[in-house]
């Protein structure tokens, strides 16, 4: 596995600013009390170009959430989206339409993301006709390149999904993300659904593909092994906010906020010589999005809680070309 060559310039791509994506459970139809699920609450985040930008976090945080409303398959509650400085969220359907060219996802199953009633070729096709590529004849020749540009012959395009095997497809789902050329990529845990050995081969996919075509990636993994290989910076969220952000080896040599301290003592160590040592673990359960506690939303599992993190919930502030929300960072 290879960490992308290129190095992230100073332009921003894709920025968010107090982005929230809440839903309405219960109520209404329903009945019983409408309750409001924080799946996305209040993030801010800059993503440079030709990086890799990781987002980590436990299952449920709202990594996906946020991933998606980015993109606006999902509208947000609230907050702006800036891409290239146009703010998405003021944008119609049609004018929206037209820049989805330039922003395109990777999806995680790469079972569930192709229609398995068509060929390849249909399935490559389809967003280069949505968006007027070009001829038949020119669509068939996209079709092609794309096919080898990610590593499988171009006699595949007759065939089905259903006669690849799960990487492979992961191969055309990538493929069909690049037909209409875009230059930022939402790679939604595109690889947790592959072995480990056809997990390597993909990421090195995705950083030529990277190098060569002068890609930004948003890359949302719960791997942090895989994390560290391959991306340049890192947030961690933790119930819908983002905790800590820093690019990746000062984030994993230095964690400043206890959550993300944790979720790195808890990846196992292939080292023999470090089995039975003592390492901190996360306690209890993780509070429920609909019901979240009063100040610091991680002080219930926190094992330097104090009593103003029980009352008052801290903002994400600048440490030194870090960001952290804790009110006793783990730098003293």
């Amino acid at each position: 596995m290879t960490k992308p060559a290129g190095t992230a310039g100073s332009e921003i791509v894709l920025s968010t600013a107090d982005l929230t994506k809440h839903y309405q459970v219960g109520g209404g139809l329903l009945g019983g009390p409408a309750r409001v699920v924080r799946a996305v609450d209040g993030v801010t985040l800059d993503i440079r170009a030709r990086e890799t930008f990781a987002l980590v976090g436990e299952s449920g945080c709202g990594k996906t959430t946020l991933g998606r409303v980015m993109l606006r398959l999902q509208e947000p509650t609230s907050g702006t989206i800036r891409y290239r400085g146009t703010d998405l969220t003021g944008l119609d359907e049609d004018t929206m339409r037209g820049l989805r060219n330039r922003l395109q996802i990777v999806f995680q199953d790469p079972y569930a993301s192709l229609n398995p009633r068509m060929r390849i070729e249909t399935i490559l096709a389809e967003p280069l006709r949505s968006h007027r590529f070009g001829t038949p004849a020119e669509i068939r020749d996209r079709c092609a390149e794309l096919l080898e540009m990610v590593g499988l012959r171009r006699q595949y395009l007759r065939n089905y999904p259903h006669q690849f095997s799960g990487g492979q497809r992961q191969r055309i789902g990538i493929a069909r993300a690049l037909a209409n050329k875009p230059d930022f990529v939402v790679c939604d845990e595109s690889v947790s659904a592959l072995d480990v050995s056809i997990q390597a081969q993909v990421l090195n996919l995705l950083a030529d593909l990277q190098d060569q075509l002068k890609l930004t990636y948003f890359f949302i993994t719960h791997d942090l092994a895989v994390v560290r290989q391959f991306a340049n910076r890192v947030g961690v969220m933790f119930l819908g906010r983002l905790v800590e952000v820093g690019a990746t080896e000062d984030l994993f040599a230095r964690p400043l906020h206890p959550y993300t301290m944790l979720l790195m003592s808890a990846v196992p160590r292939p080292d023999p010589r470090q089995r039975g040592r003592e390492r901190p673990m996360i306690q209890g359960e993780v509070p429920s999005p609909m019901n979240l506690p009063a100040g610091c939303r991680f002080h219930t599992r926190c094992p330097f809680a104090r009593d103003i993190c029980r009352a008052e919930e801290p903002a994400l502030q600048d440490k030194g070309g870090r960001a952290v929300a804790c009110h006793f960072p783990l730098d003293g």
